[in-house]
């Protein structure tokens, strides 16, 4: 957990050195000092998380400091710390605001360390119910959530219904970047255990030697450095669903202790007997085909048809039509409402362009593209230009985009041409077709020489 960064703007060096040596003795504070309201404005950009605010400082009086702060950003709390007693001036600032008003005096250390943490406290609520609703509210409707109406998207909709009318386990295949994590959230936010936990793993982002303790938590003293007990991911998603991404990268022996919890609807922590009973959703996703691992040896037949329940096999991109323009829209507006910016278009010669385009990286590749379009364009519309294609497939790049054989031949010639500096006989000799063919092209527009 990242450190609570306070900032304290005192302009009596003694009364500051006594906040800040007090402060301080909480190790998760990050804690800085001001004299002035100039230099705590100038380090603004740092993003505290609270700022304890002097009345009467030299060269700004604390409530026009406050008004500032939350110019900067309405949501970071402000205690304003003073030696008036005047009761009007307090709630004055209350009123406007100020998270607390602390009259200077013997006890204001203590009273602030107690402001701290029940401004901690409420911060962590907010939180927690900002993201449940998030969770709850955008994911309540997964036609919402999951953007398009391509035929291709449209049997994953029907899936979708099907999985949610019981608990079966679901697993879902598709390329990287098609939406497996999504597919699996609305599964759980629209089923009945959408009250309950949502817990992800992704099964390659752990070390072998750590995943089975992660997955079924562990006793304390089980292992050096096992202080006290822990909880497993199947535990915390108890009631609800688990998610488990990337299942092909288990190891068999690991595989076997899973297949063992799945059918037991059990798990032990490492190092412990107690069994601690389990109901538990199980969603897997893998982009890789487990059938033919199964063949492989390398995942385990008999765990296979245990995880594979109802099968979602998620379409690339490039299969879903004029879907490719409604996650694009999408992904600018929510580009243009994050950085606050105007909502932007997308040219004629944009979205053909989109369309024309293979998207090897799918639905993650399309966001990263039309976030730097936004970056790069120099109006309300994105234009072709703004676009930029970054293709990990160098050998295959003329397969990236969407065009005919004889586009492609065309393309094929052009290329070689350049390459030989326009040299038609060695283009004909290098490619193995005739030079009357290449005329011809030229001829008719097909190839235009540089």
């Amino acid at each position: 957990m990242s450190q609570f960064k306070i900032f304290i703007v005192e302009d009596d060096p003694w009364y500051g050195q006594i906040l800040h040596y007090h402060m301080s003795l909480n190790p998760d504070y990050e804690v800085f000092l001001f004299p002035t309201a100039k230099d705590c404005l100038a380090r603004m950009q740092e993003k505290p998380d609270l700022v304890t605010v002097d009345f009467s400082l030299p060269d700004m009086t604390g409530d026009k400091l406050f008004l500032k702060i939350k110019d900067f950003n309405p949501g970071i709390p402000v205690v304003v710390i003073s030696s008036q007693e005047d009761i009007s001036v307090a709630v004055n600032l209350l009123k406007a605001g100020v998270s607390d008003y602390l009259v200077k005096d013997e006890a204001t250390k203590d009273l602030l360390w107690n402001s701290v943490i029940k401004i901690r406290e409420n911060q962590s609520l907010k939180k927690e119910v900002e993201t449940l609703k998030e969770e709850l509210g955008q994911k309540f409707s997964f036609e919402k959530t999951i953007l398009g109406n391509s035929p291709a998207l449209k049997k994953i909709f029907s899936l979708i219904e099907k999985s949610i009318r019981t608990n079966i386990n679901v697993s879902i295949t598709g390329e990287t970047g098609t939406g497996k994590e999504v597919v699996a959230k609305a599964i759980h936010y629209n089923s009945d255990r959408k009250k309950k936990n949502f817990i992800a793993v992704n099964m390659a982002a752990i070390p072998k030697d750590l995943i089975e303790s992660e997955l079924f938590g562990y006793e304390k003293g089980a292992f050096t450095g096992a202080i006290s007990r822990k909880t497993g991911k199947f535990e915390e998603a108890n009631g609800g669903t688990i998610f488990l991404d990337e299942i092909a990268e288990m190891d068999l022996n690991l595989q076997s202790k899973l297949l063992r919890v799945l059918q037991e609807r059990e798990v032990n922590r490492v190092g412990g007997n107690e069994s601690v009973k389990l109901d538990v959703r199980v969603i897997t996703a893998t982009h890789k085909n487990l059938s033919e691992e199964v063949r492989n040896g390398t995942f385990r037949e008999d765990l296979f048809f245990r995880i594979m329940g109802l099968p979602i096999e998620l379409p690339p991109l490039r299969e879903r039509g004029s879907d490719v323009l409604i996650l694009a829209k999408h992904f600018m507006g929510e580009f243009a409402k994050s950085n606050k910016i105007t909502q932007l278009s997308l040219s004629a010669d944009a979205k053909e362009k989109l369309m024309n385009y293979h998207f090897p990286g799918n639905i993650r590749e399309l966001k990263a593209v039309m976030d730097l379009a936004a970056v790069m364009a120099d109006s309300n519309e994105i234009t072709a230009g703004d676009i930029t294609f970054f293709s990990l497939q160098k050998e295959n790049s003329f397969l990236m985009e969407k065009k005919t054989l004889r586009q492609h031949i065309c393309d094929i010639v052009n290329h070689n041409l350049q390459k030989y500096n326009g040299d038609v006989i060695e283009t004909a000799r290098i490619l193995d077709i005739g030079k009357s063919t290449i005329y011809k092209m030229i001829k008719e527009g097909e190839i235009v020489l540089k």
